[in-house]
């Protein structure tokens, strides 16, 4: 049924919400990603020339073609209450890309400019299997179990996000407490000022106010005016030479991205606007191609929320209000004023907010059954983070980890730490790979709770390939029987071996409940 679009249709009272969320929400992003790439070296003219720019671009027309979608789908339905989905940076992919792929690009010995190429590559990799996960996605999410993509992602919230962001707060605790606090009351706790002004936007605005009032920033205008978008063509294919290592990274998070693409058009088609799911991950997929394109280095996604924007009355408008926001910020310059004003620790309280979110959802989304599964999914994050502190803490004092690094920790730098018992065997094979590390030991809890060995020991033979090619506890791709990951290739084998003979004989061996509560 098609009925003419009045004028309530294009813009509604609810659209100022929805333009906070989506523009602000995204700036803090920018601001965070500005942060992290300052913090290794990376110019202003490469931060806010070309990176940003090219992040805006991606959202800019991510926020044209979902306002198309709204359209398309208002006009077919004749409703006019339709709301169109929120996009933006992924947050949780953010943190991976940053500490994943361009931090360890930056060890490596990469100068910025070469490092930004090979990050616009992994983001155009990244772009491209998000779009397969339009074709792809429900056949990966019949295989793994959600709490083996959930308990990664709450792995990452917990050990790089949620930390950085306390941190960062009990740094400049004059500043940092009450801002974190005013969050939490508004965003976890539920309290929201009269006419629906955001808790997020609220604690923002005071974290500025009140950083100028202890002086702790400056009103930085530097960078105001003509940005002209850098198209990124040819660094982008240059740059793939350098992330080939980083595949075993750039995957998995990837199929996290478009499922979690998947899951949140389906909350939006439960609140009643019936989005195609196939079509929104390849916009996903197309948009972070092109921000690439143009020097962007961070995947787009649907975000969460479009359920609570639908009730608050957001309607359509705010998506291409915000894709306006977004290209006129970058064509103006304006993001290096906004990170100039914007204490770092205002930045740590989505950090945590989102954080808090992830894992809470790993803990409350799965069956309870699941649980063991979720906290192994957590344990390489945390060799992760250990490894990646100890590693630049040596760094600092002109000590080089990797330059003499054993997987077997039979070097003399890690003799000498675990002989003044620090806790480091296996650190370092298990962080590498993390990711994937997280995503098939979950998997493999879950099949043996769910009494499916058989499906067990698939799961250890694709971590043995895995091993056998080095994207499993080794930091880079190799092939062979003297390589540091093929012990583990073998031991992957060996574990297969087990499931399948307790698989096929089981019932003649043992007695084995129908359930059994491990807790």
């Amino acid at each position: 049924m098609n009925v003419s679009l009045n004028q309530r249709s294009w813009f509604r009272s609810g659209d100022i919400g929805g333009i906070v969320y989506s523009y602000f929400g995204n700036i803090i992003n920018f601001i965070i990603i500005a942060f992290a790439l300052k913090g290794i070296g990376w110019p202003d003219e490469l931060i806010y020339g070309r990176v940003l720019p090219g992040l805006a671009i991606g959202l800019m027309l991510g926020g044209f073609i979902y306002a198309w979608q709204g359209y398309r789908l208002q006009k077919k339905t004749g409703r006019q209450d339709v709301t169109a989905l929120p996009s933006g940076v992924s947050t949780p992919t953010m943190f991976v890309y940053l500490y994943g792929i361009i931090y360890p690009l930056h060890y490596a010995g990469l100068d910025p400019n070469t490092a930004w190429m090979a990050a616009t590559a992994a983001c155009f990799i990244g772009g491209f299997i998000e779009m397969l996960g339009g074709f792809i996605g429900p056949f990966i999410r019949r295989v793994i179990p959600r709490v083996a993509m959930l308990g990664t992602v709450a792995g990452i919230g917990l050990v790089w996000m949620a930390t950085v962001g306390l941190f960062e707060v009990f740094h400049d605790p004059i500043l940092g407490l009450p801002v974190v606090l005013i969050a939490i009351i508004g965003l976890i706790g539920g309290y929201v000022f009269k006419k629906k002004i955001p808790m997020l936007l609220v604690s923002v605005v005071f974290g500025i106010v009140w950083a100028f009032v202890l002086g702790r920033v400056q009103v930085d205008t530097s960078t105001i005016g003509i940005v002209t978008p850098y198209f990124a063509v040819r660094e982008v294919f240059e740059g793939f030479k350098y992330i080939i290592p980083f595949l075993a990274i750039i995957i998995p998070i990837e199929v996290y991205n478009f499922i979690e693409t998947m899951d949140n058009v389906e909350s939006a088609i439960a609140a009643g606007d019936n989005y195609n799911v196939g079509q929104t991950q390849i916009i996903d997929g197309c948009v972070t191609m092109a921000s690439a394109l143009f020097g962007g280095i961070i995947p787009n996604t649907v975000w969460l929320g479009h359920a609570g924007l639908k009730k608050a009355g957001t309607g359509i408008s705010y998506s291409w209000i915000s894709g306006i926001l977004y290209g006129a910020s970058a064509f103006f310059g304006v993001y290096g004023l906004m990170n100039s004003v914007m204490p770092p620790v205002v930045a740590s309280i989505t950090f945590l907010w989102c954080a808090m979110l992830m894992v809470v959802q790993a803990t409350t989304d799965v069956p309870r059954r699941h649980g063991a599964a979720l906290a192994i999914a957590l344990v390489p994050h945390l060799a992760d983070v250990l490894y990646t502190y100890v590693r630049d803490a040596l760094g600092s004092t002109g000590v080089y980890l990797e330059e003499a690094l054993t997987m077997n920790s039979s070097d003399a730098i890690s003799q000498a730490m675990i002989e003044y018992g620090v806790a480091w065997r296996g650190i370092a094979a298990m962080r590498h790979g993390a990711i994937l590390s997280s995503i098939l030991w979950a998997t493999i809890v879950v099949f043996i709770v769910d009494r499916r060995l058989n499906k067990a020991g698939i799961a250890f033979l694709v971590a043995a390939g895995l091993a056998y090619f080095g994207f499993l506890h080794s930091p880079s791709l190799v092939v062979g029987f003297n390589t540091m990951s093929f012990p583990y290739a073998v031991g992957y084998l060996i574990c297969a071996g087990v499931c399948f003979f307790f698989h096929a004989s089981h019932k003649t061996l043992m007695d084995v409940p129908r359930r059994y509560d491990y807790v």
